[in-house]
């Protein structure tokens, strides 16, 4: 989001050179820049000791195909915590291990997305409302049931299936 007004006083910004930054709205009246902001979110990839991992069937996001774990960091709260908050609250499974793997820009809701590969024991999927399905799937299966390369779904699948089966 690009600020257009400033939040504080109302005041109309402009556009002014910072440093490094280029050209950063820019409130005369309070002396500050406001630089653009996103939201945040993370995306895991659960995976149980028998190399299944839990792919979701959540509708309102594709009828086509199937998602990971995801969703939005409240204000406070790591990125490692919302993971974990997260595929508790959608999938009813306590993480054991979980692990950054990267971030990834998602143009198309113009948010970053923060990955995670994520270990739980197997166990029996209690999903939330917002969840239509969800299912433990074979990996080498799985990378065929996500929106395809170059999607953060596959990106995920993809770095689980070259660490793990080479």
């Amino acid at each position: 989001m690009r600020f257009k007004y400033c939040p504080d006083c109302g005041e109309k910004l402009i556009m002014k050179p910072i440093g490094d930054e280029g050209d950063v709205p820019f409130c005369e009246r309070c002396s500050r820049p406001w630089f653009d902001m996103f939201s945040s979110a993370v995306i895991v990839l659960v995976v149980n000791e028998y190399g299944e991992v839990v792919l979701l069937q959540q509708d309102y996001m594709s009828a086509e195909y199937r998602v990971l774990v995801s969703g939005y960091i409240k204000p406070g709260e790591s990125a490692e915590d919302t993971a974990r908050r997260e595929v508790a609250e959608e999938i009813g499974v306590e993480l054991t291990e979980n692990r950054l793997v990267g971030t990834y820009w998602f143009e198309k809701k113009g948010m970053m997305m923060i990955g995670f590969i994520a270990h739980a024991k197997k166990a029996e999927l209690k999903l939330s409302g917002e969840v239509d399905s969800a299912e433990w799937v074979a990996a080498e299966e799985a990378i065929n049931l996500v929106h395809p390369k170059g999607a953060v779904s596959y990106a995920l699948l993809e770095e689980y299936l070259n660490e793990n089966f080479r």
